[in-house]
């Protein structure tokens, strides 16, 4: 099939895309890697009659590293991601999912900012940034704000931005420290989307208790989640004390929005989504212990 009739822009600067948002109305879609979008639009499942090609905005790409951050533009490659040495330091957990995101293909043309927008539950930059505690920086013709991950998912392919508003970059804190990062995904076959999948983030004191951790999920609800009950009560036990398939069973129990369909049942996935978990924890404390 091919997409309906749509006319195209192409503004050179963040504030012209917004001011066409804002003049074009409900009518109008950000383009920006259009690796979600453009298959939408050429089954027909998503029609607009104006789209806003963000190829030309230069000042959207890029990545900058700060003392306890690292931002990165929206415009910038999943690829560009996955190469970056600024990146594997300051966000090894966005590195190490960046080559689980599609095949190469995907993610030579896929921008971060456009996986974020897009808010895919079964995708892996959202629950990163959900999982890190990133801040999503966005434009409007009103300004600027900045959102938390955890504010900026509301529900399936549904976030906190504005018609009018679009993602200009997104800023990951640093974990300083004994840390230990790691993100697992199962999947029918490579590249596909997960049908479940965990990132998780630990730190650990010198006497090898759990200081910090963040368990995110994926691929198990509308959103992205996090296991906020589970990480309160990993808090201050000795990292050899804590029990992986213990903690999988915790960060998913009472998860009731997990759908059924061909690919398997709602227990199956939630079976699925703690195998993960702990994989990913042991993973992660693994590292952490021998920083």
């Amino acid at each position: 099939m091919k997409p309906a009739a749509f006319e195209y822009h192409a503004p050179a600067t963040a504030a012209e895309a917004v001011a066409l948002l804002a003049e074009l109305g409900d009518e109008a879609k950000i383009i920006a890697g259009g690796q979600s979008l453009v298959p939408m639009l050429a089954l027909r499942l998503a029609v607009f009659e104006h789209l806003v090609d963000l190829r030309r905005v230069d000042e959207l790409r890029g990545i900058e590293t700060r003392p306890d951050a690292v931002r990165i533009g929206a415009g910038t490659t999943h690829a560009a991601v996955g190469r970056s040495e600024d990146v594997r330091r300051g966000a090894p957990l966005l590195a190490r999912a960046t080559p689980l995101i599609g095949h190469f293909q995907i993610r030579n043309r896929g921008t971060i900012g456009g996986a974020i927008a897009h808010a895919d539950a079964a995708a892996e930059y959202p629950v990163v940034a959900l999982t890190l505690d990133a801040d999503i920086e966005t434009l409007s013709p009103r300004g600027r704000r900045t959102i938390p991950a955890s504010a900026f998912f509301t529900g399936m392919w549904t976030t906190d931005l504005e018609q009018d508003e679009m993602v200009t970059g997104i800023v990951f804190p640093v974990w300083h420290g004994r840390c230990g990062f790691a993100i697992e995904e199962f999947t029918r076959r490579s590249g596909d989307f997960a049908m479940a999948g965990a990132a998780v983030a630990v730190r650990l004191d010198a006497d090898s208790r759990v200081e910090r951790c963040a368990i995110g999920l994926f691929g198990l609800a509308p959103t992205p989640l996090r296991a906020t009950g589970t990480e309160a009560g990993l808090i201050g036990r000795p990292a050899e004390a804590t029990q992986a398939e213990e903690i999988g069973r915790s960060a998913t129990a009472g998860l009731d929005a997990v759908s059924s369909d061909v690919h398997g049942s709602a227990d199956y996935r939630r079976r699925v989504g703690a195998a993960m978990v702990a994989r990913a924890w042991r993973r992660a404390v693994e590292e952490a212990r021998n920083d």
